[in-house]
């Protein structure tokens, strides 16, 4: 099937109008032709791994009424550059810490002519924002990532984390973590972006309370020291 029917027909199972077919044709370029792309999956199946994975969020509330988006550790702009061309209304920000990988995320941003995206290039812990929406996918473990996006939201944002197969000690971990930062665990939703889709979660977090005036931690913190091991 020619890609363009394949793009086409996954605008048309979220709604997307024009010109969002056309922006995610140029998307689905960039991504697969630009020869500095940070992605390592082929031609054949970006459009399943790359777009339709990073869409399928659309298919949660919270993600659909956003209007203001941090997409952490951005990288090739998933699932930032996707949302944001479903979402047009909402301000998209791609933190994104690689000046090499904020490059191509300018290139991008030009070749889809999103005028709703911000390009940051800033480690995550010295950004500060306050969003409706913080998205992460192929970033960090669950528990520091909750860690990262609990300054970011507002009270009442949302986290969503793109996952693979469950692991009932790293969503231990976030739980604790979550505590500690004002954060509250809610669904984990198996989804299958595209019929061949196995073993997909989106991990759905809520921002409860203020989270403590320590966070965020110095850049590297949270990794070597994880919330998971602190003490009571």
């Amino acid at each position: 099937m020619p890609a363009e029917q394949d793009v086409g027909a996954l605008a048309a199972r979220y709604g997307l109008a024009a010109p969002a077919p056309q922006q995610l044709e140029a998307l689905l370029a960039v991504l697969t032709e630009d020869p500095l792309a940070p992605t390592t999956i082929g031609a054949a199946h970006a459009l399943d791994d790359h777009l339709a994975d990073s869409l399928v969020a659309l298919e949660l509330e919270p993600v659909r009424d956003a209007t203001t988006i941090a997409d952490l550790g951005s990288g090739a702009g998933l699932p930032g550059l996707p949302l944001a061309i479903a979402l047009p209304e909402a301000a998209m920000h791609l933190v994104e810490s690689s000046k090499r990988k904020c490059e191509f995320l300018d290139r991008a941003v030009r070749a889809c002519e999103l005028g709703n995206v911000e390009v940051v290039h800033a480690r995550i812990e010295e950004w500060a924002a306050s969003v409706d929406l913080v998205t992460a996918r192929a970033l960090a473990p669950l528990e520091v990532v909750v860690e990262y996006a609990a300054p970011l939201l507002r009270i009442g944002g949302t986290l969503v984390v793109w996952r693979g197969q469950r692991e009932p000690e790293r969503e231990a971990a976030a739980e604790k973590a979550a505590e500690i930062v004002g954060i509250e665990v809610g669904e984990i939703l198996a989804v299958r972006p595209f019929p061949a889709a196995r073993n997909r979660h989106l991990h759905l977090m809520s921002k409860v309370m203020e989270t403590p005036a320590r966070f965020p931690r110095r850049p590297g913190i949270a990794m070597k020291r994880p919330l998971s091991s602190a003490k009571p």
